[in-house]
């Protein structure tokens, strides 16, 4: 179909609840998405091209047809779409990378010598399954504690396969394994462990700790002190285990933390899991940044909980999403339990969705290069003041102190970073008192004249000029480019009480906020300590060299060395002016000591 033929039939669609799917030239689904109302939200993506983002530009250009199901609820259309995504998996949506469940553990009594084996979903194949325990690592870390409390075997080895082949590995010598490979040990006595696993693995932890301790005392009393020995830390194991609550019967997260994060190119939906008030795991996903970060989580968190065979009973979002009230029905009506799903406003849970905004950031930022967020941030930049490539920058500032040695630095940026090789230093002439307007005006005209001659060094022109100062330098650095007749954006940085840039003007007065975004807040920041460092060390320079002028200086007979060696014996110039004439002519010729005395002394009189 032709665009105007994808409009015609959006216009048509009946205004109900139902699922879109939006089709390429041949036939794959590219898009699929739920809507209260079907003609409303289709025809939205064949109106108005101009709003849409890039990312929604470049899916409506691929589309050849579409097709919608109407659905009698919109719980029912939240359900096909969860549905036909997960079926699809559509390129414009955002997905999961990965779907995997959470974990069970497997356990089948009727093999001859049973193990515990972690599986992804739970199979009618007789044995028994025990979970879902939380993630993959947790599901893990419940079997390493119960086979080093029973010390069962870990290793890779198969009984009755590998029975007696071998010596025993170096779990037995790290007393983690009782040696079951050795064929010391009975089937009975490993098939009693075994029971005592699968109490374990369902929550029945405190059975298992009286029975050991019974056979611990019992021990003890027949002064078998060492099997009461290993009984002893067998029991303590178990103990820990239960401390930790981290075997119930199908323990998991009884609270979910979803945060979001993002840096100017990667996007993080992290989950934090929480049992009992405690931190279990963390799991998140990293994705281009959306268009719509409440659309993002809204759709990550479904694929999530629908992929996962089981929900919370309560699950914390940082911002409100459609269809929370919808989904949390279809969790119920998939899991047959309850599950909240809310935007905290005060008090702990505020600090937890806070705890989990944090991880997303920082797993985000983690994976953000350097050069690509910089290049993002040029991007938004231009975008931001209507230029299309601030590629080459240039930032001015005036400095001087109580009217002495005026001076500017100008620094350049090229492609987000600073050249330094660019920069240059202006020393202020023919004004005998501070005048930011009449020095920057100078400046910028000695700049560009050398431009329009095309000396070396000047020779290349800006795309953006930034001023230190408000409108009014802004206007000055105008004038002086309309009198050379040069065509080159000018932005005046705006200081905040604490000397930061919080926005930028442009000559005719309009107001560019930067301190509302934290990238670009930070690149102008940048810029502004680099022109301002430059600029006062190049007077800090001057100034010094001012100061270090020596009385001495010009004095017939009198160059450096001999300079040095009079303030190294002498300590001072008040020290070399109250010396005798037989004093300095210990250490320097006659007519270099007459003329040194002299100095001094005539000018006394």
């Amino acid at each position: 179909m032709c665009f105007d033929e994808l409009k015609d039939k959006a216009h048509q669609l009946p205004l109900t609840p139902g699922v879109y799917i939006m089709k390429a030239k041949d036939d794959t689904v590219i898009y699929v998405g739920k809507a209260k109302m079907l003609r409303n939200r289709v025809s939205q993506y064949f109106t108005d091209t101009v709003s849409h983002s890039p990312k929604t530009r470049l899916m409506v250009s691929k589309i050849d047809h579409f097709d919608v199901i109407v659905a009698a609820t919109e719980f029912e259309a939240l359900v096909l779409e969860c549905s036909l995504i997960k079926r699809y998996q559509p390129k414009y949506n955002i997905l999961l990378k990965d779907d995997k469940g959470y974990p069970f553990v497997r356990l089948d009594m009727r093999e001859e010598y049973p193990q515990m084996s972690m599986v992804g979903k739970t199979d009618r194949d007789g044995a028994a399954y025990y979970g879902p325990f939380g993630s993959r690592g947790i599901t893990q870390d419940i079997m390493d504690a119960i086979n080093k409390a029973l010390k069962l075997p870990s290793c890779g080895k198969k009984f009755p396969r590998d029975l007696g082949k071998g010596r025993p590995c170096l779990q037995y010598h790290m007393n983690l394994c009782a040696g079951w490979c050795s064929d010391k040990l009975s089937r009975v006595e490993y098939m009693q462990r075994m029971e005592r696993a699968k109490q374990l693995l369902s929550g029945n932890y405190r059975s298992v700790a009286d029975e050991i301790r019974t056979e611990m005392l019992a021990a003890a009393d027949d002064l078998n002190f060492e099997l009461a020995a290993g009984l002893r830390d067998a029991l303590n194991a178990i103990e820990a285990l239960g401390k930790k609550q981290l075997v119930t019967a199908g323990a998991i997260a009884d609270t979910d933390v979803i945060g979001y994060g993002q840096t100017e190119t990667k996007a993080c939906f992290a989950v934090l899991h929480f049992s009992g008030g405690n931190l279990l795991d963390k799991e998140y996903e990293i994705f281009p940044v959306p268009e719509d970060p409440q659309v993002a989580v809204s759709a990550l968190m479904k694929q999530y909980y629908l992929t996962k065979g089981f929900a919370p009973k309560i699950i914390f979002l940082p911002f409100e999403t459609d269809d929370c009230e919808l989904f949390s029905q279809l969790l119920e009506q998939r899991y047959e339990r309850k599950t909240r799903i809310k935007v905290p406003q005060r008090g702990d849970n505020v600090r937890l969705v806070e705890l989990a905004v944090k991880n997303a950031r920082e797993e985000a930022e983690r994976v953000t290069g350097k050069e690509e967020r910089l290049n993002a941030t040029l991007h938004l930049f231009g975008k931001m003041i209507g230029l299309t490539s601030p590629d080459r920058i240039e930032s001015y500032d005036i400095s001087n102190l109580s009217g002495t040695d005026i001076v500017a630095g100008m620094v350049v940026f090229k492609d987000g970073k600073p050249r330094k090789s660019d920069y240059k230093r202006f020393h202020i002439q023919g004004l005998d008192a501070p005048d930011d307007y009449a020095s920057m005006a100078q400046v910028l005209t000695r700049r560009f004249q050398h431009y329009k001659q095309a000396d070396a060094g000047f020779d290349e022109k800006p795309d953006l000029l930034l001023i230190d100062g408000g409108v009014t330098h802004a206007m000055t650095a105008q004038c002086v480019l309309q009198a050379l007749q040069l065509d080159i954006m000018i932005l005046g940085m705006v200081k905040d009480d604490r000397h930061r840039t919080r926005a930028l003007v442009t000559p005719d007065g309009k107001e560019i906020r930067i301190d509302n975004n934290q990238a670009i807040f930070s690149f102008i920041g940048n810029i502004q300590e680099e022109t301002h460092r430059f600029a006062i060390s190049f007077h800090r320079k001057l100034r010094s060299k001012r100061l270090r002028y020596s009385e001495l200086d010009g004095i017939t007979g009198i160059g450096p060395k001999r300079k040095q060696e009079l303030l190294k014996t002498f300590k001072s110039i008040t020290g070399i002016k109250a010396a005798s004439l037989s004093e300095l002519e210990r250490f320097l010729p006659n007519d270099a000591a007459h003329a040194v005395y002299d100095h001094f002394h005539k000018k006394e009189g």
